[in-house]
């Protein structure tokens, strides 16, 4: 079979081009979105899981092979609202966090799948509006289980899987991804940078192998005010442990409202030699774990970034809906993106601080 997808290195030619006249729109939320069609059991399995041994419910990623049509409709509302990028729907399509549903088996055809639903959508809406196209990000969550931290309390030493066994469960992941047909890939919600680097290692190799280059787009997450991810870097810290693999994009998303994110994403605009990107949660859960900011301040909040030349892609996280997604793009509609700036070289280190020796 052959590695390179007819049309996609034109793809990444006009997302590259397009980056540089505008900022660009990312999808929102689709946890929230498939919430709200109130599924069942039913349509969780499908015919292909009817007898499976565990529940299915909330298995999003396994709609991609039961329920194509509602993971297809929510890629139509995402573009149609003016994302020009949407994700995949299989933020959790690895072997290794499929097996709480025992679903380890069906990884590879989640993400093939969930790749082609969202290429034939996006292809649609090129046609329709070819100057401004359409693009797909392979969408590859964070695992339950991390490299950089013990999962016992009394031993520093322990991890529950090794870089070996996280580095296979991306590769495949990527591999169908890639099979798929998507334009890039988004490693996101990264608590772990670990983790990360064995995803970023499994497309580099790919790409030794043969496989089309494809641009990567990094997206990690602040977890709380201490401003630091999951595994304890500052945002400096992280981006010096990943810059190597040349991203086109680097961000944060997901667990702070824009308000709480902004310092972070002005502090990677000001260091990062490539774009930055951008989708916070819709503010801070309440107490019932919603989410209250509704698409106007979304949109307000993130048009006062774009003014400030922080970003150069923006979506929305947690809570966000296609009416927060139409609100930011009506927004940064005509604004200047963010100029990377030109640095310095130096060597720059990281533990859980940079360290940099001009």
């Amino acid at each position: 079979m052959s590695h390179v997808h007819p049309g996609r290195a034109a793809r990444i030619a006009a997302l590259k081009a397009a980056a540089k006249e505008r900022i660009l729109i990312l999808d929102g939320a689709w946890g929230v979105m498939i919430q709200k069609r109130k599924l069942d059991e039913a349509d969780y399995r499908g015919d292909r899981f009817k007898n499976h041994p565990v529940d299915m419910k909330g298995n999003n990623d396994i709609l991609c092979l039961t329920r194509p049509d509602i993971i297809a409709e929510l890629h139509e509302a995402y573009y149609a609202a003016g994302a020009d990028i949407s994700e995949t729907n299989t933020f959790s399509a690895t072997t290794i966090a499929q097996a709480d549903y025992e679903a380890g088996e069906a990884v590879y055809d989640i993400n093939f799948h969930g790749a082609q639903i969202a290429r034939e959508v996006a292809d649609r809406w090129t046609a329709k509006e070819p100057d401004k196209p359409r693009f797909v990000a392979g969408s590859v969550g964070p695992l339950n289980r991390m490299l950089s931290m013990s999962s016992d309390v009394n031993d520093p030493g322990a991890r529950t899987v090794t870089f070996d066994q996280v580095y296979d469960a991306y590769r495949q992941q990527m591999i169908a991804l890639h099979d798929g047909g998507v334009d890039l890939f988004l490693i996101e919600t990264i608590t772990d940078t670990l983790n990360c680097k064995a995803a970023i290692k499994a497309i580099l190799d790919l790409e030794d192998e043969g496989y089309e280059p494809l641009p990567i787009w990094i997206s990690g997450t602040i977890t709380d005010r201490s401003g630091r991810t999951l595994s304890g870097q500052t945002v400096e810290a992280f981006w010096n442990s990943v810059r190597h693999a040349k991203p086109f994009a680097i961000g944060l998303n997901c667990a702070l409202g824009a308000d709480l994110m902004r310092p972070h994403i002005a502090e990677l605009a000001r260091i990062a030699d490539t774009l930055v990107s951008a989708y916070p949660n819709a503010g801070l859960p309440n107490a019932m774990g919603e989410y209250d900011e509704s698409p106007d301040q979304t949109g307000h909040q993130l048009h006062e970034w774009a003014k400030s030349g922080l970003v150069n892609i923006l979506g929305g996280c947690c809570g966000t809906t296609p009416d927060h997604i139409r609100h930011v793009a009506d927004e940064v509609r005509g604004m200047t993106p963010r100029q990377p700036p030109e640095r310095a070289t130096a060597l720059r280190l990281a533990g859980l601080e940079p360290f940099e020796l001009a």
